[in-house]
């Protein structure tokens, strides 16, 4: 007979590492849930007296702080800066696996650039863009976030078109199909888990990114990231501690449902490899 308790230490483990994980989680949501004064009073993740008050006020629109504004500016800068490396990136991966183009220069250098600190871009960025006028622009922002997602996507898509067998690229060409139809009919379709892993990764990067956001935009284009930081100090007198967490947990739903969503695909992208002998 089964012992049906045999499986509880394992489940204890498992249940204490997802709580420790998600400590700061299930502490920041506990803050929104609570007055700043039961903030003050039980700075304990139990809520005595469950209140969507901060929550309120973080949706409130006012004529200082509009989180809707941010939410749409980080939406636009993020899709732009999730695509646009695809779009780039897939040709270029293709071209470097199949053909070995850029494999001694090119590719080590775009790899390398993931690896810089990103506030060497700062002054020549800053001045560039005051010249062609993308300063406090969604266009701007979306830009720079896909020069940074560049490097991860190259990586990506070159693994996964090195994983399509090259036999289906020669029998297309001895149908008579052209390099652009065996990319776009043979090639792509067998990519896309890699292509949903790329661009979730490269929308969290850049809906998570402060730097630039910080320093590229003043109002028109102003991202989630450090539109949230306004709302720290929104009612004056100090830190807003029960608005900022309600504002951070509304910051954080579109790319956790999107992570969510999108697990499948992100699975069976990594693991696409790793039965192969």
């Amino acid at each position: 007979m089964k012992n049906k308790y045999k499986d509880l230490p394992r489940w204890a483990v498992f249940a204490i590492a997802a709580f420790v994980m998600n400590f700061p989680v299930i502490s920041t949501l506990s803050a929104a849930l609570k007055t700043n004064a039961e903030i003050s009073r039980n700075p304990g993740l139990w809520v005595n007296a469950p209140t969507l008050e901060n929550f309120a006020v973080v949706l409130e629109v006012t004529e200082r702080l509009n989180i809707f504004s941010y939410l749409h500016n980080s939406l636009v800068a993020s899709l732009i800066g999730s695509i646009l490396p695809i779009m780039v990136c897939f040709p270029m991966a293709y071209a470097v696996a199949r053909r070995g183009y850029g494999t001694n220069v090119i590719f080590p250098t775009v790899v390398n650039l993931r690896a810089m600190p990103l506030i060497i871009f700062a002054i020549p960025l800053y001045m560039m863009y005051q010249t062609v006028g993308l300063l406090d622009t969604r266009l701007g922002l979306g830009l720079i976030l896909a020069v940074v997602n560049l490097p991860l996507a190259l990586l990506l898509l070159i693994n996964a078109i090195n994983d399509v067998p090259y036999e289906l690229d020669e029998a297309a060409r001895m149908d008579g199909a052209r390099i652009f139809t065996i990319l776009v009919k043979i090639v792509f379709p067998i990519c896309l888990p890699a292509l949903a892993t790329v661009f979730i990764f490269s929308f969290i990067t850049a809906w998570n990114e402060f730097l630039f956001g910080l320093m590229l935009t003043t109002s028109e284009a102003v991202p989630m990231t450090v539109g949230a930081s306004f709302f720290f100090s929104s009612g004056g007198g100090g830190v807003q501690w029960g608005v900022a967490a309600a504002v951070i947990i509304v910051a954080s739903l579109p790319p956790v449902v999107l992570g969510i969503l999108m697990y499948k695909h992100i699975s069976r992208s990594m693991t696409a490899g790793a039965v192969k002998g």
